[in-house]
């Protein structure tokens, strides 16, 4: 906003300060390194600002040009001006006054104070990256580079151009690791504070990259932003900040373990190496659930991301499965061998745990081959009370209580249909390619009518999901349908997934690493 500072908090985002009385709007702002101070830059002047009181300490000059970069050095005694032309001024913080012109070949782009040597320089001209000390003399190489950004401890220099990134031994100049960003055009980079960490802004998408080993990883990608990126800032190891010419200022969490060691609950925790093989969300109750490969469910918080409750279950070879938390009641069913397997448990009563299967009967399915499954999809009902198969020319359902067989709707074994959709005990089996249905593309019944002939369901009927998303398995990417634009992309140690599930504005995806992704897509998505 033109004239204004606002000072927003980082964990928050809520608005906490406006600093008033900038000429113009204002094109460069640095904390001191206690937090005590702040340093602004504007069309006109180089103010020095008090962050426990919000007034002015000083006013520097009045510059012909506006001022682009006002870096104050670690020591708290000096700032560097710079406007982008020739010229980098040094100031004393304690009298106001101008005490160094440093006149460069070619106009500066960026200017910054090295973390923990106030007489040293980190200047950019014209993508050379040169090191000064105070008196303007260069007391180290000169790098390519647009963009540079020294790591907290100095150790190391990242230095950026195009699409490549550079980082290197800050005494020695030895390359220690080296990669590129999918887009080219690198806005900005920063270091985290613990130096892990880099954060590289492309166009409007930033990327985060872990260092830390002989081949740096990337590890996060945050879509979000419509125009170009300004600026990045870690305001601490896990917490980015970016701000973007779209107006808009954006946190984003970074590194946040996907999964957490189950809290106390009925059984032991598991340990969360195994593939996580399927999912469920259960967006209105804020819970999803996850079967993994040794057949360890758990029930997960989506605000947090912590894990409330795990249970060991028999299920650890599965075809099709669904499972629900309902009233603290933990369900799941899962097909294997020709059984439909059931296992339930209350919830912090590990006494009540039941396990028992319903065989499947030579006349519930229809084989297209020898070794064709035979149940093409299981659902659980809104209530708890009951589970539908779907066989390859029926839908047949039971009771989870009796293992009773209730009711049975036949339909035309040669129309497609691979899944069942359920909304309490109305029963959809639907198909998503509308060319094989060779008919409508779902049918329906309603199983709550007593006797062994459910009600048939206009065609057409079937609840349309709600969600806005679309998950494109390809390029392992989220789009909002609304517009057509990539509003995620997965990192590419997440590529490999077992099972995605999206339900309203959330995608769930399970990864064989054992890793569990759960994203919010609300605040990105088109209104």
């Amino acid at each position: 906003m033109t004239g204004d500072i606002i000072i927003l908090d980082a964990i928050t985002g809520d608005q906490t300060t406006v600093l008033s009385g900038c000429a113009g709007s204002v094109n460069s702002l640095a904390f001191s390194s206690d937090g005590r101070l702040l340093v602004s830059g504007d069309s006109k002047y180089i103010k020095l600002w008090d962050m426990q009181t919000g007034g002015v300490i000083k006013t520097f000059h009045e510059c012909a040009l506006s001022v682009c970069f006002v870096p104050i050095s670690a020591d708290c005694t000096k700032i560097a001006s710079a406007s982008g032309d020739w010229i980098i001024f040094l100031w004393d913080i304690q009298t106001g006054e101008c005490h160094r012109v440093i006149s460069q070949v070619i106009g500066v782009i960026h200017v910054s104070f090295s973390p923990n040597t106030p007489q040293h320089l980190l200047s950019i001209c014209r993508n050379k990256v040169w090191r000064l000390d105070l008196n303007g003399h260069e007391v180290g190489p000169t790098y390519d580079g647009s963009h540079a950004t020294f790591s907290p401890d100095y150790t190391r220099l990242v230095l950026c151009y195009g699409g490549a990134v550079i980082v290197r031994d800050s005494s020695s100049g030895v390359i220690m690791a080296e990669f590129h960003v999918p887009e080219g055009n690198i806005n900005c980079c920063c270091f985290s504070p613990d130096g892990r960490l880099v954060a590289i802004a492309a166009g409007s998408t930033a990327y985060v990259w872990d260092i830390t080993s002989l081949e740096p990883h990337h590890i996060e990608t945050f879509i979000g932003h419509t125009e170009l990126i300004l600026s990045l800032i870690f305001s601490s190891p896990s917490s980015l900040t970016s701000v973007s010419k779209d107006q808009s200022v954006r946190f984003w969490q970074v590194g946040v373990p996907s999964t957490h060691p189950a809290e106390d609950g009925p059984v032991p925790t598991f340990p969360t190496s195994s593939s996580i093989m399927s999912i469920t969300l259960q967006t209105k109750n804020g819970i999803a659930t996850t079967v993994d490969s040794d057949g360890v469910v758990r029930t997960w918080n989506i605000s947090t991301g912590l894990c409330k409750t795990s249970y060991q279950t028999p299920a650890k070879h599965f075809y099709r499965w669904d499972t629900k938390m309902i009233n603290g009641r933990l369900i799941l069913v899962w097909y294997e061998d020709r059984k439909v397997n059931i296992w339930d448990c209350e919830e912090g009563e590990p006494l009540s745990i039941r396990y028992r299967n319903i065989v499947i009967e030579e006349d519930d399915y229809l084989f297209t081959g020898d070794r064709a499954p035979a149940v093409k999809d299981l659902k659980i009902s809104g209530d708890g009370s009951r589970v539908f198969c779907l066989f390859y020319g029926s839908v047949k359902v039971w009771s989870i209580q009796t293992m009773e067989s209730i009711a049975r709707a036949m339909f035309d074994p040669f129309l497609y249909r691979e899944y069942l959709c359920v909304d309490g005990l109305r029963v959809w089996a639907y198909s998503l390619d509308p060319t094989k249905s060779e008919g409508p593309v779902d049918q329906g019944w309603d199983f709550g009518i007593p006797g062994l002939l459910p009600a048939k369901l206009p065609d057409g009927s079937m609840p349309q999901p709600s969600s806005t998303l679309l998950w494109d398995a390809c390029q392992s990417s989220i789009r909002d349908m609304t517009t057509g634009k990539v509003v995620f992309q997965l990192p590419g140690r997440f590529g490999k997934l077992s099972h995605v599930q999206l339900s309203d504005n959330y995608l769930a995806a399970c990864c064989r690493s054992g890793e569990l992704l759960i994203l919010d897509f609300s605040n990105v998505l088109s209104k």
